[in-house]
């Protein structure tokens, strides 16, 4: 049984009216517990009542307030077993097909789940739930299969066979914990009938210098009492406490309060209520920001816009009144319910919701203010879970905390952790023509964060460097006779450990280099907008490289006049040169030559590996090409000599700006 839902049910309690008349004594006094939010307490009764009752309509609405029952009380498997039962017998209520298809997906029984869910958005298409389910299952599926990076862990030492929930530090060095559990030592010896467990206290665990955390205790008189105590928050100083108390007046629940201690000496002074709105209001599950002028909490007051709502007030000092409440608006709340906040030191919002889409149940979820609105962001697995995740805490300098959940069954507290994230970067220098590694390249490492490092290529070419979180990077590698060439990486957004593949290839100075997908209309010279992206890296090429001088070359193929190819390839080799001016190339380092015919090329292994019928040294002479058996081939062949290429003048260019 889970004893959160003690305190939700407290919260959150459902009073249903429902007609007794025909029904037999023990149906009629099973749905007055159910009516009163006794659902722990209703399920035997109304067990026993669906065994005797002979009327079937009668008998159906209890199976359907039993499998009610089950899910109230976060018992996912039974009460998938009694909306199965109701949804077979054609139950006359929409909301069984809801209600099954979210027990089956906290099951992650996912395809079942998706059925039922598009079953209800048949029966009830304004409402969202129905495909919000559906992208539940396909998130939970997905995220289940890719785990966030978190590590997550059962806090053994915390938890007892009874249910503990939302932790809370309470001390600055993270060594001491308050919170909530309903264990056979608490203070109300009473069963609550919402979870048949004891009402809940606070509790304290140390932790010692070896890291073991000593049995927890309850906190005092002053804070505990007979009722309903739970969700604590502390001020930065650890002085003073506020948190939820839930009292009950002859077994009726009488609402949740908040309630607020200072700490005298060694123990805490006597609770007193925080009076932030009428009695009848709901208000629970404090947090405070750690300059004390706000404070979150979660109410069912008139305003909301859902279930129950995350409310803050705020202060100008810490010795001025609270002002008014002020709901936390529809980046947050939704019609469903948000609970159990947390504001962090850099003003994060960390809230429950079982309505922003999630995987099941109740999930955590993260928001940031930007830009003049909250970003809403889910934890994913495996912090949440297709159960009820709820109630977290996380240190002020890092990814650690706890928080609670009821994935083995009753709530328990379970600790986290995002391990430092390790990226690194293998990579290899080529020579771009022949694909063979270059040894004793030098490698240049820029970050975006300002760090550089440089590096030398081993014997086979190789280098590594080892990178930063959240940092661009540059790879810029060098070797003498060579152009200079480089890579990028980026960490940024990544949410796991990777490690990077690079290769950069440099290009010889010592042979013209060849610029592929440079492409003009027959017997024109204007640039097609195709050859823009070829050009665009040949601008990047020669601002790397800014101390190069270049001949741009243009060559046709034999067909044709030659004066005519002659006048041409040189036209073509001036559009690019004048290309690379408009990019702010500066013209004394170019120099544009038309070639036409007069140097066929040369066949390298590249080109004999990707043209079988050629071998490498062969010169694409015109003799050649017309020895060729199919026109196909010499097509092929033509196409190669048709070209336009770049070589290297000299490597000492200074600019004259």
């Amino acid at each position: 049984m889970i004893k959160k839902s003690a305190f939700l049910l407290s919260i959150l309690c459902l009073l249903i009216y429902f007609s007794v008349s025909g029904q037999t004594t023990k149906s009629r006094k099973a749905l007055e517990y159910f009516s009163t939010g006794q659902y722990y307490a209703s399920i035997d009764l109304l067990r026993d009542a669906y065994g005797n009752e002979p009327d079937a309509s009668i008998k159906l609405d209890i199976t359907f307030k039993i499998a009610e029952c089950y899910r109230l009380t976060s018992q996912p498997e039974k009460a998938e077993m009694w909306y199965k039962k109701v949804v077979q017998k054609k139950y006359e209520n929409p909301l069984i097909y809801l209600y099954y298809a979210d027990a089956l997906k906290m099951n992650e029984k996912f395809e079942l789940a998706i059925e039922n869910y598009k079953e209800y958005k048949k029966l009830v298409p304004a409402d969202p739930r129905g495909d919000n389910g559906v992208k539940s299952c396909e998130l939970a599926t997905k995220w289940k299969e890719n785990p966030n990076g978190y590590k997550v862990a059962n806090m053994k030492f915390f938890n007892s066979k009874e249910s503990e929930y939302y932790p809370a530090y309470a001390n600055a060095e993270y060594t001491e914990v308050y919170f909530t559990s309903s264990r056979e030592e608490s203070t109300g010896k009473e069963k609550h009938g919402g979870t048949g467990q004891n009402f809940s206290d606070i509790y304290t665990s140390v932790q010692d210098k070896q890291g073991k955390w000593s049995t927890p205790v309850p906190l005092s008189e002053n804070i505990n009492t007979e009722y309903e105590e739970g969700g604590a928050s502390l001020s930065k100083d650890y002085n003073t406490i506020f948190f939820s108390r839930c009292e009950r007046v002859k077994k009726e629940t009488m609402g949740c309060k908040i309630f607020k201690s200072v700490r005298k000496g060694d123990e805490w002074g006597k609770a007193e209520p925080w009076n932030v709105s009428p009695d009848s209001v709901t208000v629970a599950h404090p947090t405070l920001s750690e300059d004390e002028l706000s404070l979150y909490f979660v109410s069912d007051m008139p305003g909301g816009l859902g279930g129950k709502d995350i409310w803050k007030v705020t202060r100008d000092n810490t010795s001025a009144e609270w002002g008014s409440p002020e709901n936390m608006g529809s980046d947050i709340n939704t019609p469903g319910n948000e609970m159990f906040p947390f504001i962090h030191n850099d003003g994060t919002l960390y809230f429950s919701s079982d309505y922003h889409l999630g995987m099941g149940g109740l999930d955590i979820f993260r928001a940031t203010y930007k830009n003049n609105k909250w970003e809403i962001e889910n934890m994913r697995y495996p912090i949440n879970s297709t159960y009820d995740d709820f109630a977290v805490v996380i240190e002020k300098d890092h990814e650690r905390g706890f928080f609670s959940t009821s994935r083995d069954g009753n709530d328990e507290i379970y600790s986290f952790v995002l391990p430092p994230l390790k990226f690194n970067v293998d990579g290899i220098v080529r020579n771009e023509k022949t694909d063979q590694p270059l040894a004793a390249a030098t490698v240049k490492l820029v970050g975006s964060d300002g760090m550089t490092l440089t590096s030398e290529t081993s014997a086979d070419g190789k280098f590594k460097f080892m990178l930063r979180a959240n940092t661009d990077y540059v790879f810029v590698a060098s070797k003498r006779g060579f152009l200079t060439g480089k890579g990028k990486e980026t960490t940024r957004g990544l949410i796991d450990s990777k490690d990077f593949k690079a290769e950069i290839k440099l290009s010889s100075i010592a042979e013209p280099i060849e610029l592929p997908n440079i492409f003009y209309d027959f017997a024109k010279w204007d640039l097609r907008p195709e050859s823009m992206v070829a050009l665009d890296k040949l601008v990047e090429t020669l601002n790397d490289n800014p101390n190069v001088t270049i001949e741009l070359r243009s060559h046709t193929d034999a067909r044709g006049s030659i004066d005519v190819n002659i006048e041409l390839s040189q036209k073509r080799a001036q559009s690019v040169v004048d290309f690379l001016i408009e990019k702010g190339i500066e013209p004394a380092r170019l120099r544009a030559k038309g070639y036409a015919a007069t140097m066929p090329k040369i066949v390298d292994a590249k080109m004999a590996a990707q043209y079988p019928f050629l071998k490498e040294g062969t010169e694409i002479t015109q003799e050649f090409i017309d020895a060729l058996p199919t026109e196909e081939q010499k097509e092929t062949a033509y196409q190669i000599n048709r070209r336009t290429e770049f070589q290297v003048l000299s490597t000492d260019f200074k600019s004259q700006k």
